[in-house]
Order: C-alpha cells, then sequence, then structure tokens
C-alpha cells in the first residue's frame, strides 16, 4: 500500500518478486487493470492506479486492493480510474469493520450505478480532466508560493517594526518627556521594596551601569569595573540603556492550595479544556507567565484568569515602573533568538543566561506608551 500515491495521477512504485514467493495470500492483477484501496483511509486518499509496464505483465499486491478489468474495448482505462476518484464513489462509500479497519461494505462496488458514455466521449472527458488538471496544479503552485511570500511578508514586517521600535526611530522623541533616567531610579526603589517584602530575592536587585563612551560603543560598569559590551543596536541619547534583567525577572509564583484550573499551554492554545488540581503555584488574571521548557521556550501567555501556572511555565516579573506591552514586544522581538538557544538535549530549556543579558533601550515611559500603541495599529492594518 506505501508504495501506491495518494493522487489523482495513478503514480506506483513495485519491487520484482520471483512469482512463487507472490503466487497466493496476494491480490493479482495485470497490465490494463485498474485498482483501488478498499481499507481507509486510503479510499478516502485515492489510493488507486491503472497498472502499467509490469515485468512479464503481471503483479500482486496487498489484499486490501480491489481490481477491475473491463470487457473488451468498451471502457477507457483513464475514465474509469476518474470515476473511482471521484466525490460520487468515494463519498458516498459505506463502511464496515473496527474503528482503525473499516473496508467498503460488499456489493458497494458491484451495485454502484456506472455512468457510460460512448467511448469517444469517455475519451474526450478525460482530456478535459487531464488539461483541467494541469491547470489547476499550475495555480495551485502559483497559489502557494504566493501564500508563502504573503506569510513571510508579515512576519518580516513585523520584525522590522519592532526592530525600528526598540531603537527608537519608529517615532519622534519628545523632549518634554519625564527623563528616562528618572524612571530607572524608580525601579530600583521598586526592586529594593520588593526584595524587604520578600518577593523578590536580594540578587535581583545588582545592578549594572550601561553608558555610551566617547567612542560611541556602549561599556557596562559593575562594581568599579567597565567593559565595553556587544549591543545590537544604538539608542536614542534620552533614552537609558540595561540588561533585560534590569527591568524582569522570572519568578516561580505563589505556592497556594485549592481548586484552581492548570494553565499548562495547551490550555492557554485553547486546545485543551483543562484539569483541576488541588494545589500548584497560583498566578493572577493579567499576570504574564513564560514557557521555560519545550520547543516554544520564551512564548509569553497572558493569565486569562486565576490559576496555576503549568509546570513549563515560570512567572515574569515586569517592573509596574515600565509599560508593560512595550517591555512585552521586545522579548517577542528576540523570539527565534531565545527559541534557537535552547539548552539541553532531552527536554530544552529557555537559556535563563541569554534572557537576562539582552540589552534593552529605556525610553521615558510616556514615549513606551506611544511605541507599543503605534506598533499595534501598524499590525492590526497589516493583518486587515
Amino acid at each position: 500500500m506505501e508504495k501506491i500515491d495518494a493522487t489523482y495521477l495513478s503514480n506506483f512504485s513495485f519491487s520484482v518478486r520471483k512469482w512463487g514467493e507472490i503466487k497466493s495470500g496476494f491480490t493479482h492483477f495485470a497490465d490494463g487493470d485498474v485498482a483501488f484501496a478498499k481499507i481507509t483511509p486510503c479510499f478516502q486518499n485515492r489510493k488507486s492506479m491503472i497498472l502499467r509496464e509490469l515485468p512479464n505483465g503481471i503483479g500482486a499486491g496487498t489484499t486490501e486492493l480491489k481490481v477491475l478489468r473491463s470487457y473488451g474495448n468498451t471502457i477507457s482505462t483513464e475514465y474509469l480510474l476518474f470515476f473511482l476518484e471521484s466525490p460520487y464513489f468515494v463519498e458516498e462509500a459505506i463502511f464496515k469493520g473496527t474503528a482503525n479497519q473499516q473496508r467498503i461494505i460488499s456489493g458497494y462496488l458491484e451495485n454502484k450505478l456506472f455512468p457510460l458514455p460512448p467511448l469517444i466521449e469517455q475519451q474526450r472527458i478525460v482530456d478535459r480532466i487531464n488539461t483541467s488538471f494541469v491547470v489547476a496544479e499550475t495555480y495551485g503552485i502559483a497559489q502557494e508560493k504566493l501564500d508563502s511570500l504573503n506569510n513571510n511578508l508579515n512576519l518580516s514586517l513585523r520584525k522590522s517594526i519592532l526592530q525600528e521600535a526598540i531603537q527608537g526611530k519608529l517615532l519622534p522623541q519628545d523632549p518634554s518627556d519625564e527623563p528616562a533616567s528618572i524612571l530607572l531610579q524608580r525601579i530600583r526603589e521598586e526592586k529594593q521594596r520588593l526584595v524587604k517584602e520578600g518577593k523578590l530575592k536580594k540578587k535581583d536587585v545588582v545592578d549594572s551601569v550601561i553608558y555610551k563612551g566617547d567612542d560611541n560603543k556602549y561599556y557596562e560598569q559593575i562594581d568599579r569595573t567597565s567593559l565595553q559590551i556587544e549591543a545590537d543596536y544604538t539608542f536614542p541619547d534620552t533614552w537609558e540603556v540595561v540588561r533585560l534583567a534590569h527591568i524582569c525577572r522570572l519568578i516561580d509564583g505563589e505556592k497556594k492550595e485549592g481548586n484552581y484550573i492548570s494553565l499548562d499551554a495547551k490550555y492557554l492554545r485553547g486546545k485543551s479544556s483543562g484539569d483541576i488540581v488541588p494545589k500548584g503555584k497560583f498566578v493572577s488574571t493579567g499576570d504574564n507567565i513564560i514557557l521555560v521548557d519545550g520547543e516554544n521556550s520564551g512564548e509569553v501567555f497572558d493569565v486569562p484568569h486565576d490559576g496555576y501556572m503549568g509546570s513549563t511555565f515560570k512567572q515574569l516579573w515586569v517592573s509596574s515602573c515600565m509599560y508593560l506591552p512595550y517591555v512585552l514586544y521586545f522579548i517577542q522581538f528576540y523570539k527565534d533568538l531565545l527559541r534557537n538557544s535552547k539548552k539541553g538535549a532531552a527536554i530544552p530549556h529557555l537559556n535563563k543566561e541569554i534572557f537576562y543579558s539582552l540589552v534593552i533601550g529605556i525610553p521615558p515611559y510616556k514615549e513606551q506608551e506611544r511605541i507599543a500603541i503605534r506598533i499595534r495599529e501598524i499590525i492590526d492594518r497589516i493583518r486587515g
């Protein structure tokens, strides 16, 4: 069965065996016969063929084939094949058997009404079908290329928009905005307060200072040591520059007991109704959680309602001093990097070192809002 193509083009391959090896326990056929699969799903996939150019003119195959041979020169084999592949024959079939081993019922083929035009008209019909297939295939290939272009264009446009945004090139800076340096000080104070409250760890407030030198290169000062660092982009002078770790942390969430739904990836994607569990790491409506295990590590989800986050997630803490959509757009821009730099062989994990080390430009808060709103407007226009 695997040697028969599931197409309208009657393609198949074969291997050569001695007749003594296959003369029993197989379905036999000869050149000029038409055969089709009688078992599901091969029947619905239209595994059928005209037998041609067989060694010595005969062959054998799976017992799940039905073989037809016309009387004399009365039926075009191509016309017969197209009849067997037509919706009229395939979609009206009745089956019998177990769920995974269903076959067309006995008598379905024999009792199916068969439209029999004159032989010359059969050939005209076959010629028209073959011509239509060529046209359909040509348009199909063109449509696939167009779909690919559209999909890639949308992705490229989105990435270009985000790239412009995180460099400060999407909108002009407004000198009347409160300086980003004041925003940065508020972030430090917030983190120190959360450490005292036990919501962040002390190591989470160990921040470096990143500045641009006279040579227009970026340097990072930790304690009293300054080293040149690699930054993907140059940021406006009105922005501050920090590591993502300065404004984001991956935290475990609050341990809690009581029945809540498990917020795993399938549930959040709408592919599962979810399970109720008695305890877990609690997250609230509007929180953000990020996949840290699996192929899609780095993907961020908005929590739709209270529940326990799945075992493959961490809660994404973002400083309340930042405009959250701006930060999420930044993480989205680096989605491919995060996916392609996962750690671990059996179960890939988010590379937290790379995540935390990403260099992000911090605009004034009002500018963050304007940038995020503008990104959304452009993306909505692309989708529309």
